[in-house]
């Protein structure tokens, strides 16, 4: 057996799912900078099955928030479903399944850390989806949601629709720490793949550090980090007194 498939067949056997269509699920887990060091060679990378995965996620996602909250309007799910299925979302997915470990990455990526690199997982997972799909189809896909994504979702309609930075801003206020500021401290990455990481400081201390292909989407992971690292601070000072 080919030792770049090993990998994917543990990964089958753990997940209990079996591809009938090794070469898709191979396609699934290519990045393109492994492509582009496989010269003359036949690879796919994963780029269009991540497109397939996202329409796919956002059909399976409506779906199961419009049978599991029947007292919700579309906005509320709308905002729901955004927060289901952005990038720290499905990074926190692809995580839990171990899907770093079986990107297939040129040199140059697996040196600077690709396989924990957030936008990189986020898409492995959506071309997963994607691959699943065309392998399966929709049943199989719902199945294997069900089981890694929608069994972590609250059961009770009573869901926080706030987004991080809103949270954020209202605890800073809460407790008087002062005036919120989001910097952004570097861009890397090619322009295709564009990558920023801010930082969320109050006055000059840091509270939080996130990584996204936006701005807007690394704003959002700063805060979260922010918002856990003061609900940390708060279990602490409670425990002390």
């Amino acid at each position: 057996m080919n030792s770049a498939n090993e990998p994917l067949k543990r990964l089958q056997d753990r997940l209990n799912l079996h591809f009938r269509d090794s070469m898709l699920l191979r396609q699934a887990f290519t990045h393109t900078s492994y492509v582009n060091e496989q010269r003359g060679a036949r690879v796919e990378h994963n780029e269009r099955l991540e497109f397939l995965g996202d329409a796919v996620l956002q059909l399976t996602v409506s779906e199961t928030l419009y049978r599991m909250y029947p007292d919700r309007p579309e906005g509320e799910l709308t905002r729901l479903r955004a927060s289901i299925v952005c990038e720290p979302s499905l990074v926190r997915f692809a995580e839990a399944l171990d899907f770093g470990q079986v990107v297939l990455l040129g040199k140059g990526e697996e040196q600077t850390g690709g396989r924990t690199r957030p936008s990189l997982l986020a898409d492995a997972f959506e071309a997963f989806v994607g691959a699943l799909y065309l392998d399966q189809g929709l049943d199989t896909v719902r199945a294997f949601l069900d089981e890694h994504l929608f069994a972590h979702l609250p059961k009770t309609s009573r869901l926080p629709l706030k987004d991080h930075k809103t949270e954020l801003q209202e605890k800073v206020q809460q407790w008087s720490l002062g005036t919120l500021e989001y910097r952004t401290v570097e861009e890397r990455g090619p322009a295709h793949d564009r990558e920023f990481v801010v930082i969320v400081q109050v006055g000059e201390r840091k509270l939080g550090e996130g990584v996204g292909r936006s701005k807007k989407e690394a704003e959002q992971r700063a805060a979260s980090r922010a918002l856990k690292h003061l609900q940390e601070e708060g279990a602490k000072e409670n425990g002390s007194s």
